[in-house]
Order: C-alpha cells, then structure tokens, then sequence
C-alpha cells in the first residue's frame, strides 16, 4: 500500500468502507466524560454488535454499560491484546478543538502494527502526521479521516423532489441531542413501514450511518451546495432527516447552521434543547438565547429559502430525575405548543406522528 491509498481512503470513498468494520476498538483513554466521548457513546448506542472493546486504560468499570450507560456488556480493555480479533481503531472523543491526544500517539502506532484501520473525526488529519502515515504504508493498515474532504458544490437552488419531505434537527446549542433525535425519528419511521434515510452531518453519524458529509469541515462557500447535493442523492426517499449542527446564535458555528438550514431546504424542523442548560457549550460566560428567539430566528431563516414550520421538539432531560424530566417535558408542552419528547426516555414516537402529519398536510396542499 502506498500513500497514495492512504489519502484515497480519506473522504466519500472512505465511508462506505466504514460498514466493513465488525470488531471495532474505541479509543476513549482518558477522556471518558460524556461531552468528550460523545462520538463513542452513540456508537455504542447504534453499532453495539460492531464493538469489539472500548480501550480505557485508567477505566475502574468492567464494561460500556457501567462507563458510559449504554453498551451492554461490551468491555473496557487496557489494551489492544486484550481486543485480538479487531479490524480497526475508531477514536471515540469530539474534544473542542478536535485535536489528537499527544498520549495517544503509542496506542495508534500499535494498532497500525497490529494492521488494524484507524478511523477518526477529528479535525487533525491522521494522513498529514508523517510517522503514522509511514507506519500504515509499511502494515497495509488505512488511516481514515472522516471530516477529510474535497467538497467543491455550489448550490444551485433550484427545488427538491415533491414528495421527499425533510425534516432538520436544530437546537438552542451543540451536543445536546440533534443526531439522536434525527436518528430515532428516522428509525421510528422505517418502523411503520415508511421509506427514509438519515443524513449525517457529523462524523460520529458517518461513523454510525456510513452516508453524509462532515459539513463543519466544508469550505464555506460549498456548504449548501454540498449539502444539497446530498439530499438529491438520497430525494428518492419519502422522507430525509438530516442531522444539525451548531445553533444558529452560537458565536463560533452559526454558519454551518445556516448553511445547513438553506442547502437542505427543510419542510420541518425539531427543536432540541437540554434541559437545565444555561451557558454556550464550550464558551465560558455567554448566555443562551431565549427559546422563542431562536424558534423565530430558525423560522425567518429557514423561510428565506423554502416554506417550513416547527413540527415537533426534542428535550434532552439527562440531568433530571425520572419525576423532574416528566415535568420538563409537561412545561415544554405549554410553552411551545408542539408535540415533545425525550428520545432517550419516553422514545420518539410524538415526532414521528408529526412527520407524517407534515406529509399528510404536504400531500393535500
């Protein structure tokens, strides 16, 4: 193998071969908390019979269930001897920043001697690090960077298949549940005999799903075009859901929100929010926008580019008791008017009867 394969296996190519993975390590070493290890925590959450280990070499828990409250009995290993049937590395953390843990260098290059593929979303390309790109050449192991791309779209506008309504997940900040929620209304659909796709906008959905493009890491002019381009691949479908990212009020991602907002050209949307959540996420000291503020702003913008409404709202209740969350979601009622739920509690089932109510009024128009 040469460097060449190496950087081929980087970008769209690259993410089919992701569904090729069965034994997959997730490296979380040290940085277990549910912020950091959010990319391992949904993979643990939808590719469960895929993950051969989580590697945590500080770990106090025998297994994924006990760490990270999903998993089931997959173990948490110290290190990759204890995983001999693996197939790749998947780097399990989205740290602000998206750098690579320089503590980490050692257990990478011993999964590439071992041939196993290293698959990783972080924003540091491991093909542009000299050393593992020389180690992976010499094993035949892939380095696969998911956010790496080549994008070059512009969007053209024009519209989209009638009959394929989209529905876009959007919220009051990051990393608060705008994938889970797309993903349980998609699976929640498919269960009622609906044809539906999801299209991750993230790396932990590519990871998960094996479609979608890391449109944080698009350059700025193509990121409707690109995502535009996406959902017309998937319009065959009679539903889209596509993952958010950012908020459109966030100081450091509210472009890709926009972008995302007018290349999809949603017939609805899902607000998402944690409950008890004050401050930006990663930002020190800066409030977050009032609900209604951000429910007009989304409309307004949405509206520039397409015909589109609140269908339905997502709240992440994970730091509530059972008997706090219920009244969180009772109080959401009131105030938005809209059918609520807690995906990871109460299931999605409110939102997806809104997402074919959406057709059935979309189809009588």
């Amino acid at each position: 193998m040469n460097t060449a394969a190496i950087t081929e296996a980087a970008g769209e190519s690259a993410v089919h071969r992701l569904q090729d993975h069965h034994r997959i390590v997730l490296l979380t070493d040290g940085f277990s908390s549910p912020f950091l290890a959010k990319t391992a925590i949904s993979m643990l959450r939808y590719r469960t019979s895929d993950i051969a280990a989580v590697l945590e070499t500080s770990a106090t828990t025998k297994t994924a269930q006990e760490t990270f409250k999903t998993g089931g009995d997959v173990p948490l290993v110290a290190d990759l001897t204890q995983a001999p049937d693996a197939d790749a590395v998947y780097i399990g953390i989205a740290p602000p920043g998206g750098n690579l843990p320089p503590s980490w260098r050692p257990i990478l290059l011993e999964a590439i001697r071992r041939n196993l593929d290293i698959v990783s979303g972080l924003h540091d390309f491991l093909i542009d690090d000299p050393e593992l790109a020389q180690a992976a050449e010499e094993s035949g192991s892939r380095l696969i960077d998911v956010r790496r791309n080549r994008y070059r779209q512009i969007s053209t506008g024009q519209p989209f298949r009638q009959g394929c309504v989209r529905i876009h997940a959007v919220g009051q900040d990051c990393s608060l549940g705008k994938m889970v929620a797309s993903l349980e209304v998609d699976a929640g659909l498919r269960s009622r005999g609906q044809n539906t796709a999801f299209i991750a906008t993230g790396q932990t959905g590519i990871m998960i799903s094996g479609i979608g493009v890391p449109i944080d890491c698009v350059v700025a002019d193509f990121v409707n075009g690109t995502i535009e381009r996406f959902v017309r691949q998937h319009e065959e479908n009679d539903f889209l859901l596509i993952e958010g990212q950012g908020s459109i009020s966030h100081p450091a991602y509210s472009a890709v929100t926009a972008g995302l907002l007018h290349g999809a050209a949603p017939d609805g949307l899902i607000y998402c929010y944690e409950a008890g959540r004050e401050q930006v996420k990663g930002l020190n000291n800066i409030p977050l926008r009032p609900h209604q503020e951000l429910l007009n702003a989304y409309q307004v913008m949405a509206n520039l580019r397409h015909p589109c409404k609140f269908i339905g709202v997502a709240v992440n209740t994970r730091s509530l008791s059972e008997e706090e969350a219920m009244a969180e979601l009772a109080r959401a009622r009131e105030e938005f008017q809209l059918p609520v739920c807690d995906v990871y509690r109460t299931g999605a089932d409110e939102l997806v009867d809104a997402a074919i109510q959406l057709q059935e009024e979309m189809l009588a128009q």
